[in-house]
């Protein structure tokens, strides 16, 4: 191993020397992953349809550009580690009724705001599945998109939609590109068979390096591989050559999400055999080969989970104090607001979340009944906002300028956090940060653990310090 494989290791997560898994072990807790602060357990149902209403009214002449984001929820099949919000049919027929409804909701919302002229530089389809609906209906809902948003052009903006290469026919890709999509990102998880038939994903090498391959040959800029470790059946040996496998086709971005087995909440996950999951240790040894496997192929790690190429967009909006984290995880762009289409999406628009009913039936009753679907929210507070920038800072930069805060919020850092940094204290003690007169640096050996640095300065956590259903950290 060369000099500058170590010096990337010990620059970004400390490689082997810093990788202490009775420090890992010790800071394992359950707590949020912070694509939004306050987090969702804050949400409430004062918050309704007429709230969003005037709310999106109020932003319409705003300058700062929209993301949008467009929940497809069904699946054909269900992987039993997944915890999203779906719909599990093999009635493709059932699409379009849905279809139906989206371009209602695109339309009710662009009516309350008044077919604004704000750029639209972020739009993402998650799901489920998107590409459940077919070429015909994807191109019909971006159609209704641009003729009601104003998007900028596609090579200014990001584009995107997760896909699943068994959903995916001969020309999807080309679709996809025609009507403007330009980044995809793929769920893999593993590729060994003993591990898809435990968690029902098969998923082939082939199948999935074909799609992969289609969307660079039609020119699609950002490639990300979601891959998940903590599987059953998984070890060091199985899952390197999964590995192996991703690093020789070179994704931009690449996820490494910890399997959080939470039977109680997804009913899916009870079909999976406990006896056969890895041990802690085990599944410890997993993300640290694999952390320093993508470091030693030349990824840069951008925090939580993620990783990216040294040239890619993620990497140098962090490295220039841009990066923005949201319900998509991580984005370089920081000053949208998010309208969220479909059931069960989540909104982030004028200073407040705002999210559609999670069940299909009460989605349809308000939107054919022309009214939003929202049934909670949260409006924040003066307080909110300091606070959900200061643990924006903290998972995107790995550090704090207390003056920044104190020029912007107008307060006194240190007096107004002495809490939340006296409980660092130990942190500190342990390596994990380190504390100054005028900020705060996570230290090599803490980025693993960001989520409970972010943790202390979270205001309803703090308060709450009973059990939450939150995965752990690791």
């Amino acid at each position: 191993m060369t000099d500058n494989m170590h010096e990337n290791r010990a620059s970004q997560l400390g490689g082997a020397d810093l990788f202490d898994l009775d420090i890992i072990k010790k800071y394992d807790k359950a707590g949020p992953r912070y694509t939004s602060y306050p987090t969702a357990p804050m949400f409430h149902a004062g918050i309704g349809s007429a709230d969003y209403a005037a709310t999106l009214k109020r932003v319409a002449d705003d300058e700062a550009p929209l993301s949008l984001y467009i929940h497809i929820p069904f699946c054909n099949t269900v992987c039993y580690y997944c915890g999203c919000n779906k719909i599990v049919t093999k009635q493709y027929d059932r699409a379009a009724p849905y279809l139906e409804l989206l371009l209602k909701e695109i339309d009710m919302v662009a009516d309350a705001m008044g077919n604004t002229r704000r750029p639209v530089t972020q739009l993402h389809f998650g799901g489920g599945t998107p590409t459940f609906m077919n070429n015909d209906q994807m191109r019909i809902i971006m159609a209704r998109l641009r003729e009601r948003f104003n998007f900028v052009p596609t090579d200014q903006g990001e584009f995107s939609i997760e896909i699943d290469p068994r959903e995916c026919d001969e020309n999807t890709v080309a679709v996809l590109q025609e009507i403007g999509l330009n980044r995809m990102s793929m769920g893999v998880q593993d590729f060994d068979p003993i591990v898809q038939k435990a968690v029902n994903r098969i998923q082939s090498k082939e199948e999935t390096m074909r799609v992969l391959n289609e969307a660079r040959a039609h020119g699609f800029e950002s490639m990300n591989i979601d891959l998940m470790y903590g599987l059953p059946h998984q070890t060091v040996e199985t899952f390197d050559r999964t590995l192996d496998t991703i690093i020789e086709f070179s994704p931009d971005r690449i996820a490494l999400f910890n399997y959080a087995h939470l039977p109680h909440m997804f009913m899916p996950q009870r079909r999976i055999d406990e006896a056969a999951l890895p041990s802690p240790q085990e599944k410890l040894n997993i993300l640290e080969h694999s952390i320093n496997k993508l470091l030693d192929a030349g990824y840069v790690f951008i925090g939580m989970d993620h990783f990216a190429k040294p040239d890619d967009e993620l990497t140098i909006a962090q490295q220039e104090g841009k990066l923005y984290r949201n319900f998509q995880g991580y984005s370089t762009q920081a000053d949208c607001d998010l309208i969220g289409l479909g059931v069960t999406s989540i909104g982030y628009v004028g200073g407040g979340f705002f999210q559609n009913a999670r069940e299909m039936d009460a989605y349809t009753e308000a939107v054919e009944g022309n009214d939003f679907a929202v049934f909670r929210g949260y409006i924040l507070s003066d307080e909110d906002h300091l606070r959900r920038q200061v643990i924006m800072r903290l998972m995107c930069d790995f550090a704090l300028d207390y003056g920044q805060f104190e020029q912007e919020f107008g307060i006194d850092f240190k007096a107004h956090f002495a809490d939340g940094l006296a409980d660092l204290a130990e942190m500190q003690a342990d390596q994990l940060v380190e504390l100054r007169d005028d900020g705060l640096r996570v230290l090599p050996a803490g980025r693993l653990l960001i989520r409970n640095v972010a943790m202390v300065f979270d205001e309803y956590l703090q308060k709450k310090k009973e059990g939450t259903s939150f995965s752990k950290v690791i």
